[in-house]
């Protein structure tokens, strides 16, 4: 994501938002088409209550801090697997912010910050967590939302030309934000099966989630199922994931024959990736995600 917007602005090349927008829309149809059919359970999509503050503040520390970090939450993780020791010191500097925020110090700060929510309704039919149609107290028409949202996004991902002049190496930017939408949608459905609840892709919590396992044992995820990793602790699905990440990116990278160990030269350039992979940390908390 840090890429993507960055390159709309410095260079004006609109290739990797493009993908980003075409794995929206197929996360977004995808998952409310599943959630239809009643394969997330009862309670279907976990949809987070829009708390503005929380969301404006941490989205614009996150901002800042994946640029000084050289990477989102899912970027300095499968950096890793291409050999960038640099994105092992930000993925470091993620964490320890992240557990402060969850588990220590900065946690009543990020709890005070997000009791601000907007609900809508009043009493028993009040909605804690509105998807966009409650806005407008429509929920029978979600398709028809959904269809808008998509009606905007598909003619600037056709612009693109998604049909056209394949890379030499790898897959083009249409395939990957097409595989990219399915595995978000695909993500909803197996942290239902295995994890207790449709939870998803992220990044935040999980890598706490992932942390704390491995320091003590125990993921602390809330609401989700947690079992034993090879005989060690209680760990979550979707800590478990957090793993998969760098693996996936170092079997991509010696297929293609990038893989590379990378380090800094320059000390200062480690702290810069440290210290943005903590203001990453609290912005990913505070934002919810």
């Amino acid at each position: 994501m840090n890429s993507a917007f960055r390159d709309v602005i410095f260079v004006n090349d609109m290739t990797l938002l493009r993908a980003w927008l075409l794995a929206l829309a197929v996360a977004i149809i995808g998952s409310n088409f599943i959630e239809d059919l009643g394969w997330l359970g009862e309670d279907g999509l976990t949809r987070q209550a829009f708390a503005p503050i929380a969301a404006i503040v941490g989205g614009y520390i996150f901002g800042l801090g994946i640029v000084m970090a050289g990477g989102c939450g899912s970027g300095v993780l499968y950096k890793q697997g291409e050999g960038q020791f640099a994105a092992f010191i930000a993925t470091v500097g993620f964490a320890f912010t992240l557990i402060m925020s969850y588990h220590g110090p900065l946690a009543p700060l990020m709890k005070w910050l997000k009791s601000y929510k907007v609900s809508i309704g009043q009493g028993d039919d009040a909605i804690a967590n509105p998807a966009l149609w409650d806005l407008f107290n429509a929920p029978n028409l979600k398709w028809v939302f959904i269809a808008i949202i998509v009606a905007i996004i598909v003619p600037i991902v056709w612009k693109g030309g998604p049909f056209g002049k394949q890379p030499k190496k790898g897959w083009s930017w249409a395939v990957g934000g097409l595989l990219v939408g399915l595995v978000i949608v695909l993500a909803w459905w197996t942290s239902y099966q295995w994890g207790g609840r449709a939870r998803g892709l992220s990044f935040s919590g999980p890598l706490a989630e992932m942390v704390t396992f491995a320091l003590v044992g125990d993921s602390m995820a809330k609401n989700d199922q947690l079992f034993s990793f090879l005989g060690y602790g209680s760990v979550s699905w979707s800590a478990l994931y957090i793993i998969g990440v760098p693996i996936g990116a170092f079997l991509s990278a010696k297929g293609l024959g990038e893989y590379k160990l990378t380090a800094p030269k320059q000390v200062d350039e480690l702290l810069r990736v440290f210290f943005g992979g903590c203001v990453m940390g609290v912005g990913g908390a505070l934002a919810g995600g």
